[in-house]
């Protein structure tokens, strides 16, 4: 433990109480003596080098490259994804990529290349190999996009796990994104990012740039392209970004670096290059498409603070009589689902699905929080079925590790083995009998703190890890990956003619297949609204596009224009919750005065009247992988201005926002990209590409449309209509629209019996009048929904 860590661990330990205090210094020692024991006797290590290559093995879709020190695979598939695993490292196991392996394209060869080394060519990609182990990814024009040094390994004299090290080059220009959801973004700036799932915590060190939700995702993007490299291992680990520089007059460009560093697992990793919506395409259909969230759950989402049937009825009622939609209440049911799990919660509970039922005639869901945590009691039921199975994570010596939650000891679910996560997925019925229809995976991190201030289990703990193997250094980061599968799993037999809901607080590359990401408190005050736009872009960016924070954040005394500012930005987020900390331990909309609550109140109210365009950006999320919220730059990759704009994002193709993000402010300047956009509030029309400066009142935040958009939302009558935006002259534009919002089955009363139609719409001018038709197959036909045409 060096100092830093000790000042952590003092904080940490201090915000606790005396006795939970007490409970978490035993443990970090209990913690720390494990892991000193199991790491003894490593010895020094020693390091390599590829060396030179010596042979080459053409393959369908590459080839195998043999160094003097290592070997290379390389593999191109049928979609153009890129592939290379050194020391012999396969594509599979993996818990990132979903279904079966794609195959690999035959017309991609392997051929000798200059200077003694070797290349893949591909229709989209190139890709070249020094003799001494340098990868150089290309354009099909020969434009480096990424350089690959030769990579370092590092392994003890005595065997056990070896650590790597891989240096990169990119473009002077390139700008990195990513990596999870970062706070500190969109755009990556120098700095170190370590790659291990944790929730900030007392003391914690404001330069610590770790998240709950880390991916060794990065997207960068240059004038040359765009690509995407996902180096597959779930180990700690981190990455060190440096931004290029480009000379000035004849000065020299500078390249951009990157270092990631494992402390183990393979070196493999992925690349898709082209156009931001082709890489994330790509990129679904590596790790899986996301899955669609129920319509409900694209609503507002309110969470009380309290447990019991009184809790729920004073937020519903609370938002009734100020007339502020609300679609989902989220309910803890506290120490007590925590000491019990699951079970033996139908006595205290038994009046919930009375209410679940009653509020489900408004409109209204009931969410619940989910831990892992189980109670290690002697004859309570969760505890001795998971015992009787062996699901519980174990140290090296076979016992149950025993972790620190706010109910005292606890032990763990192994979600790393197959029939855990079955004999998980199936205790969710008795939730779903209390009237729950949806789950919130609360602290899928282990709670318990180590020596360090960090929420993990020993890293000497045993996982199954899919029957390999191995311990929590390796496990740690897909934890609250598994959970959410099993979940979702369990729940998709449960209810097979409903989505399942899940969002989880921690993740990892794939966890869209299994719903979304619930990233809680972001930071206090207005730096916490740049926060979670910034984690919900990057995650995005990386795969998931169902994600979004809490409002506001825990002890924050926030003010009217604060409170009012969250709740804007908040409502164009794909997940949407409010009540989440503030004044008095709430921050409702309602806690303010009445020209705040006004505010708050339109916001809502427009949330409402979008939920069929959230709707379509989900089915269109499941198709193409596009997210909800994307970067300005997503249509425009070479515009180096739109690449440094990170006050401002579009939601979906058709909506530009540009939240207010600090305090005092009436106007804001907004980089709009090219084309012509009007702004909805006012109707007026800006010409882009350029910057407009445009009111930005208390009552609303400036938000655009594109000219030519199709727009879905719920008219006057509750049923879905097209709000079209008129192009310019002799100009065209379209968009897509699902025709009904239901609970995710296509015609709205929950049954699943039919399939959710999405349409492609067409808009264009004839005869002076403007024509919206269904885009076909054979030829367009007419539309059936309502059209309002906007704009001048």
């Amino acid at each position: 433990m060096n100092g830093r860590d000790l000042v952590r661990s003092v904080k940490a330990v201090s915000a606790m109480g005396p006795a939970q205090g007490l409970r978490a210094v035993r443990a970090a020692w209990r913690y720390r003596r494990a892991d000193s024991v199991a790491s003894s006797g490593r010895g020094p290590r020693r390091a390599r080098v590829p060396g030179v290559v010596v042979q080459a093995d053409p393959q369908p879709g590459g080839g195998v490259l043999r160094f003097a020190q290592s070997r290379l695979r390389i593999t191109v598939t049928v979609s153009g994804a890129v592939f290379w695993g050194w020391d012999g490292a396969e594509p599979e196991p993996s818990y990132a990529l979903a279904g079966a392996l794609q195959e690999a394209d035959a017309r991609a060869v392997l051929e000798p290349d200059k200077d003694g080394g070797w290349r893949v060519v591909a229709e989209r990609v190139t890709v070249s190999v020094s003799r001494h182990g340098a990868v150089d990814v290309c354009t099909p024009g020969g434009v480096v996009l990424r350089r690959d040094l030769p990579p370092r390994w590092w392994a003890c004299e005595e065997g056990g796990d070896v650590c790597w090290a891989q240096r990169s080059q990119v473009a002077a220009d390139a700008r990195f994104f990513g990596l999870g959801g970062r706070t500190s973004g969109p755009r990556l700036r120098d700095g170190t990012y370590r790659l291990w799932n944790s929730v900030r915590r007392p003391g914690a060190a404001s330069e610590d740039l770790s998240s709950s939700v880390s991916m060794p995702v990065q997207l960068v993007v240059a004038d040359a392209g765009t690509h995407l490299v996902f180096h597959d291992n779930t180990w700690d680990g981190s990455v060190t970004l440096r931004e290029g520089r480009e000379g000035a007059g004849s000065g020299h460009d500078r390249p951009g670096t990157c270092e990631v560093r494992m402390e183990g697992g393979p070196l493999r990793c992925w690349v898709v290059v082209g156009s931001p919506a082709r890489v994330l395409d790509v990129w679904a259909q590596l790790t899986g498409s996301p899955a669609v969230p129920p319509s409900w759950a694209l609503g507002h989402h309110a969470r009380g603070k309290a447990v019991g049937e009184e809790e729920i009825r004073r937020v519903v009622d609370g938002h009734k009589a100020r007339s502020l939609p609300l679609d989902v209440v989220h309910v803890d049911l506290g120490e007590h689902a925590a000491r019990h799990g699951f079970t033996g919660g139908r006595g205290r509970f038994a009046s919930l699905p009375r209410l679940a039922a009653e509020l489900a005639t408004d409109g209204v869901r009931l969410v619940t929080a989910v831990r892992p945590a189980v109670e290690p009691r002697p004859g309570g039921a969760l505890f001795e079925a998971g015992r009787g199975i062996e699901a519980f994570v174990c140290d090296p010596a076979g016992r149950p590790v025993r972790g620190l939650a706010q109910s005292g000891q606890v032990v763990f679910p192994d979600f790393t083995a197959e029939r855990v996560r079955k004999w998980w997925g199936g205790v969710y019925e008795e939730r779903l009998a209390l009237g729950f229809s949806g789950f919130w995976h609360e602290g899928d991190e282990p709670l318990s703190l180590t020596a360090a201030g960090e929420a993990t289990l020993p890293r000497s703990s045993r996982h199954v890890l899919e029957g390999r193997g191995g311990d929590h250094r390796e496990g740690h980061n897909v934890y609250g990956l598994c959970m959410a599968r099993a979940g979702f799993e369990g729940l998709s037999e449960l209810q097979s003619r409903q989505e399942p809901f899940v969002v989880s607080r921690s993740g990892w590359v794939g966890m869209q297949r299994y719903g979304g990401a619930g990233l809680g408190h972001a930071e206090g005050g207005w730096a916490g609204l740049r926060a979670a736009l910034s984690a919900v872009v990057g995650l995005g960016l990386c795969g998931v596009p169902f994600s979004g924070p809490d409002i506001g954040g825990p002890g924050t005394d926030m003010s009217q224009d604060l409170v009012v500012r969250w709740v804007q930005l908040a409502s164009y987020l794909p997940f949407f919750r409010t009540g989440a900390g503030g004044r008095g331990g709430r921050s409702e909309p309602w806690i303010f005065d009445e020209e705040a609550l006004r505010h708050a109140r339109a916001a809502l109210h427009e949330r409402r009247r979008l939920r069929p365009y959230f709707m379509t950006l989900a089915h269109l999320a499941a198709r193409t992988g596009a997210p909800f919220v994307r970067p300005v730059w997503w249509g425009a990759p070479e515009d180096k201005g739109l690449r440094d704009c990170e006050d401002a994002f579009l939601l979906g193709d058709c909506l530009l926002v540009a939240p207010v993000l600090a305090p005092g402010v009436e106007h804001l300047v907004v980089r709009l990209p090219a084309g012509r956009w009007y702004d909805t509030g006012t109707g007026a029309a800006y010409e882009g590409p350029g910057r407009v400066t445009v009111p930005a009142p208390l009552s609303r935040i400036p938000v655009f449309a594109r000219a030519g958009a199709v727009l879905p939302v719920l008219g006057d009558g509750g049923r879905t209509e097209l709000e079209v935006w008129r192009p310019g002259p002799g100009r065209t534009g379209g968009g897509y629209a699902v025709s009904d919002v239901g609970d995710g089955d296509g015609d709205g009363d929950g049954d699943g019996d039919q399939e959710t139609v999405l349409e492609r719409y067409r808009v264009r001018w004839e005869e002076g009048r403007l024509a919206v038709k269904v885009y076909g197959a054979a030829e367009d036909r007419d539309c059936a929904l309502p059209v309002r045409p906007r704009g001048c």
